[in-house]
């Protein structure tokens, strides 16, 4: 194939992919992620993945997109914004910015689809599986491999012009392109996100402990109750924690709005007491929680962080 043909075709993914309504689209070579499958396969043995043994099988699929698409030669990442510029009342139980408004899946979902659906009308010839944050694939290293940014001290891609809130995607194809150079990191010497972890997760810069991140805490763990010592630290977080991103300079300094209404706060999620928690009904979780990331953390979850809270609260009371 020509270096013409593989310019046309990145700039078809890329064009595409912003009329489809992602805001960044990056493009690498498909192939075994060999630095990263040795960080992998370290961090699991660490035990650093806490209770999430979902990830234990098929390490060698998580770093090879050919074990998914035996003929792959590209992996497009993409990434949308969602960043909404609304601070929280004071005294509220808190949730991750990225569960304010609609599940991201259904929405970058659709997105991806009509992608996938374009690309395909164009290359009849070529085929493309994408994932949103369902299936075996290291979507941080693929976007930095696709020049999108960088994955910072915190574990999070950031990029230089928007900073890191952003969700992730990928389409895997056949389809040879011109490929994008990666991201360079620029976190430097900073250690803002390192030092204002309250459980202190970050235990080595690029390395997260998830048995002590807030976010696991809340939402993948499956434990029926909080360790007192970490529950105390949890700040007002009841779903997710975005204290890392919060603090992040080029956050500060370059986060935008989004584009996308649909990730904007349900007033529900911004007025939240621990002890109106204690008092919703499974039904009455259900309906509020309908079409919302907040699901995955269960009824039972959600009741166990406000518990959580709660304890905490009346510790420092006393």
């Amino acid at each position: 194939m020509e270096i013409g043909d593989r310019r046309s075709n990145a700039e078809f993914v890329g064009k595409a992919a912003l009329e489809c309504g992602f805001d960044m689209a990056g493009i690498a070579e498909a192939g075994r992620l060999e630095e990263e499958a040795t960080r992998l396969r370290e961090w699991l043995s660490r035990g650093y993945h806490a209770s999430m043994t979902w990830m234990e099988p098929n390490p060698d699929k998580r770093t090879d997109p050919t074990l998914i698409l035996e003929c792959a030669k590209s992996v497009v990442s993409l990434a949308k914004n969602y960043y909404v510029p609304v601070e929280y009342p004071e005294n509220t139980a808190r949730i991750s910015r990225y569960a304010w408004g609609d599940d991201y899946h259904l929405i970058v979902g659709e997105m991806l689809k009509a992608l996938t659906a374009k690309l395909q009308e164009h290359f009849p010839n070529n085929k493309f599986v994408y994932y949103c944050d369902t299936g075996p694939v290291m979507d941080k290293a693929w976007a930095q491999r696709g020049g999108i940014g960088w994955i910072g001290k915190h574990t999070n891609l950031i990029n230089s012009e928007t900073g890191s809130w952003m969700f992730l995607s990928e389409v895997i194809t056949d389809l040879v392109c011109e490929y994008d150079e990666p991201g360079v990191d620029h976190c430097g010497s900073c250690r803002a996100c390192i030092d204002a972890c309250p459980t202190r997760a970050i235990v080595e810069e690029y390395v997260l402990d998830a048995n002590k991140c807030i976010s696991f805490l809340t939402i993948e763990n499956r434990d029926d109750t909080i360790a007192p010592g970490l529950a105390s630290k949890l700040e007002n977080w009841v779903f997710g924690c975005d204290i890392c991103q919060d603090v992040c300079p080029w956050n500060v300094k370059f986060q935008k709005p989004t584009d996308e209404p649909a990730f904007s706060p349900r007033r529900e999620n911004l007025n939240l007491k621990a002890e109106n928690i204690h008092l919703m009904t499974r039904e009455e979780f259900s309906k509020i929680y309908r079409r919302s990331p907040v699901k995955r953390a269960k009824y039972e979850g959600f009741r166990r962080n406000a518990d959580a809270l709660a304890g905490a609260n009346q510790s420092h009371k006393e």
